[in-house]
């Protein structure tokens, strides 16, 4: 198999690219969440463990690799390795695109890696503890954008869709 494409899917504040905060996303958008869902089934998704442990459980229609450097951590139904290379190579040997799951620390090691971004930008003061590193400079083709209102919340937000350049 060729060298798989990875990718992310975010959601980060328009501010300050916060994501989460206490172990928790920070914005609930039903419509982003089946994005997410759409975009990454049926294809590996790597989490750091903090994350998966913020889930909970693997998500279905995908290969979970979750990444800790505890040798005792057991995850049912995903795979468990110690670093991000492994697990690349390891979702490299199923499928050729790959997805990065978060938190912020993977998103960090991982985005020199990553090809594609798929962003959720919400317009949203919210106050965050973990945040998205700063992806501007690498990744300029846009290939998808669309400005977004969520019922629910009130909150505006865009899909926008980047390749690295």
């Amino acid at each position: 198999m060729s060298k798989p494409t990875i990718s992310i899917v975010v959601a980060v504040t328009g501010n300050n690219h916060a994501i989460g905060n206490g172990g928790k996303l920070l914005v609930h958008i039903s419509d982003d969440l089946k994005r997410f869902k759409a975009i990454t089934r049926g294809h590996p998704i790597i989490w750091g463990r903090k994350t998966y442990e913020s889930i909970g459980r693997p998500l279905p229609e995908r290969t979970n690799i979750v990444i800790t450097r505890n040798p005792e951590f057991k995850a049912e139904g995903c795979i468990v390795v110690p670093s991000l290379e492994d697990a690349i190579k390891k979702a490299g040997e199923l499928d050729s695109e790959i997805f990065i799951g978060g938190g912020g620390e993977i998103y960090k090691e991982a985005l020199p890696y990553v090809h594609k971004l798929y962003l959720t930008i919400v317009e949203s003061d919210a106050e965050g503890d973990v945040f998205f590193p700063d992806w501007r400079k690498n990744f300029t083709k846009e290939t998808f954008r669309e400005e977004r209102l969520d019922e629910k919340t009130g909150l505006k937000y865009t899909w926008v869709d980047l390749e690295r350049v």
